[in-house]
């Protein structure tokens, strides 16, 4: 019987913070995101880095825009295994009315083009999460 094989331990970088549900708040959360990513050793202004600060930008601003219930603030968490990515970014705000893909609205084509994937799910409590997972790499996904 062999013995058995040790596993590299992996190591997940996990990023969670409420904001107030305000254009300060949603600029906050972009900085703070990049920020992060640069503690976790994805430096300022890589292609992962903008990627990330556009998409944290735009879903941030939904949630102040499109998802504010007064008095209640959005959270942003976002995950990382990998320092290459790719990096998962969740904006939870309490507002039941769901995203929508409409052509001509920036933001979430602008998510679309962006991150690799990206949904919409359910939460604890009311309202939603919007998600997006952004690889690094060359390019976007999708033409403008």
């Amino acid at each position: 019987m062999s013995a058995p094989r040790a596993h590299e331990p992996i190591t997940v970088r996990v990023f969670v913070q409420r904001f107030s549900a305000t254009r300060r708040g949603a600029r906050l959360a972009r900085r703070l995101a990049v920020c992060q990513l640069d503690a976790w050793g994805v430096p300022f202004g890589s292609e992962l880095s903008e990627k990330v600060a556009l998409v944290v930008a735009e879903l941030a601003a939904n949630a102040v825009l499109h998802g504010r219930v007064p008095g209640r603030d959005f959270e942003v968490t976002m995950s990382l295994e990998d320092p290459r990515g790719p990096v998962r970014i969740e904006v939870s705000d309490t507002h039941p009315a769901l995203p929508v893909r409409t052509e001509g609205r920036y933001g979430l084509v602008l998510v679309d083009a962006f991150a690799e994937s990206w949904g919409v799910t359910g939460r604890e409590g009311p309202g939603k999460t919007v998600w997006a997972e952004v690889a690094g790499g060359p390019g976007l996904r999708r033409p403008w």
